[in-house]
């Protein structure tokens, strides 16, 4: 399935479509509006389902980390309209999150979080999950924690960022009625971190997730699949610890529109049934959204086509 160079790429399997198993999501936007756009991209796709939806709480201020946005409404009536749709939440861990936070200042968040001082925040989402009628909500929770950007980045003290992991999984998961599952999703590659390092224990991961974009570490798709914590090493981590495998983020990036790769991503996703994909549609990352894509685009589009 691995396409080398400039050479056609077999055309990738359909098995990981709409139907079946596999829960195919897209990030359209921030706010409620996505949940129309998922109709439309639907639509466009020629009326598969898209039964994964996938946005993000705005990691600036405790009480957004808390739910306070009315998008989760609407999501929240789009998961209860059918039974068999999931509804994708990401969560960061701190607020404050995309501020530029130093290292140390880092290690002092982490530290405090470990000894509980911020569980009430995740109980109270928690909370107000139940009682929108998600509980059953995947989390992805302080994804990306191997990078080097986020203020809920593992690097500054890994012991104690697996002891604040347990502690929010913990918070969350006393509210009675919740089902939530958490989904553990660093970047693909080495980044700032071996991400083995920050995983925080079987008892409190439901899945293994990965963001993967088609950029470097790894100038083409096998290279990707087979650096040092790349995608087989997600796949057989997640065997040797029997948890399903997920992927919040995909899409292009650095090699701009690239057809080849989009084949691989796809065929990948069809060899290895995650619970759920969903790829980022704004530019640079889509196929829909962004109209500088449009030879990756046709091949999104041909594979989804038509799955029930």
């Amino acid at each position: 399935m691995l396409a080398a160079g400039g050479a056609p790429a077999a055309p990738p399997r359909r098995a990981a479509g709409g139907g079946g198993d596999v829960a195919v999501g897209a990030y359209l936007h921030y706010d409620g509006q996505a949940v129309d756009r998922m109709e439309e991209l639907s639509h466009w796709l020629g009326g598969p389902e898209l039964r994964a939806g996938h946005t993000y709480l705005p990691g600036d201020t405790w009480k957004n980390i808390e739910g306070a946005p009315n998008s989760l409404d609407a999501w929240a009536r789009w998961r209860r309209a059918r039974a068999d749709r999931l509804f994708v939440l990401n969560v960061p861990m701190f607020d404050h999150n995309e501020a530029g936070v130093p290292d140390r200042r880092v290690a002092e968040l982490i530290r405090t979080g470990a000894r509980g001082a911020y569980d009430g925040h995740f109980r109270r989402l928690s909370q107000r999950l139940v009682a929108l009628g998600v509980p059953d909500t995947v989390i992805v929770l302080g994804w990306e924690m191997n990078g080097f950007n986020y203020t809920h980045r593992c690097r500054p003290d890994p012991e104690n960022w697996k002891r604040y992991w347990r502690r929010i999984v913990a918070a969350m998961r006393s509210v009675r009625g919740q089902r939530l599952r958490f989904d553990f999703a660093p970047n693909r590659g080495g980044d700032a971190i071996a991400w083995t390092k920050c995983y925080p224990g079987d008892d409190v991961v439901d899945i293994i997730g990965m963001d993967s974009y088609d950029q470097p570490p790894g100038d083409s798709f096998e290279e990707q699949v087979h650096q040092p914590y790349g995608l087989q090493h997600q796949v057989d981590f997640a065997r040797a610890h029997h948890k399903p495998i997920s992927y919040p983020e995909w899409g292009l990036f650095r090699n701009g529109d690239n057809p080849e790769y989009m084949r691989d991503m796809l065929g990948w996703i069809a060899d290895h049934r995650p619970l759920y994909h969903s790829i980022t549609d704004y530019c640079p990352h889509g196929v829909w959204q962004c109209d500088q894509n449009p030879r990756s685009a046709e091949v999104f589009r041909e594979f989804l086509a038509g799955e029930p």
